[in-house]
């Protein structure tokens, strides 16, 4: 029983151990693994074609020395817009509604990408602290604006992800609250508001793809311009 709205983005336990775990290697085990037959059947077909296409849009601004990162930020898209996807289930956690997972996925991508810059072109780098032409007198507070500005990146994607999540499913747990408190003194209003909910779930899982995408999407953009 949920005593709270927020008690659903409780980590659940059983016998003491935190099933994050789980929720957290299910992903994997609904993809399937590579064969050596010679035809993939129609799963396959469907996943290999949308991985390239995504692949193909997303490293396509990119020169060749970033295409090294369309394995790992493809598997990552994928990994996140299921975890979304799944938390959407009933009975079901979704981990990506916790500060401290997204956080532990956007801070060591976002590292790598700066880490990058430095090693290869550590001048351009440090030439985006400061845009070219700027008055003297505004050298020193541009330079702390565009600091503080580069080390918040992290924080805005796992803030981004998490807040969109935590909202749609609080709107969801409202409305289906609503639409059995509803349902036995006003059965009418209860049905339009559980069409509500049928429209705000299809939202919600737009948004769960979307999310996972602009996450990819801006650690790609990061990604260009340190190589």
């Amino acid at each position: 029983m949920i005593l709270s709205l927020f008690d659903q983005f409780l980590s659940p336990s059983f016998l003491g151990v935190p099933l994050i775990l789980l929720a957290l290697i299910l992903p994997w085990l609904m993809y399937p693994i590579i064969n050596k037959h010679w035809l993939n059947n129609r799963l396959q077909s469907l996943q290999s074609w949308f991985m390239m296409m995504f692949a193909k849009q997303l490293m396509s601004p990119l020169n060749y020395g970033g295409h090294k990162w369309s394995l790992i930020l493809t598997s990552l898209m994928l990994y996140i817009m299921t975890i979304n996807l799944i938390g959407l289930l009933p009975y079901t956690f979704t981990p990506t509604t916790q500060l401290s997972m997204n956080l532990g996925l956007a801070v060591p991508f976002w590292l790598a990408t700066v880490l990058i810059g430095l090693r290869n072109q550590p001048t351009a780098t440090f030439g985006h602290l400061l845009p070219e032409g700027t008055p003297s007198l505004l050298i020193p507070a541009l330079i702390i604006i565009e600091t503080i500005s580069l080390f918040i990146r992290p924080l805005a994607l796992g803030v981004r992800l998490t807040a969109n999540l935590t909202a749609g499913h609080l709107l969801i747990q409202l409305i289906s609250t609503a639409v059995l408190v509803l349902m036995p003194m006003m059965p009418a209003l209860s049905l339009l508001t559980m069409i509500v909910l049928l429209l705000l779930t299809l939202l919600e899982i737009a948004v769960a793809m979307i999310q996972a995408y602009v996450f990819v999407l801006l650690l790609s953009l990061y990604l260009q311009e340190n190589i």
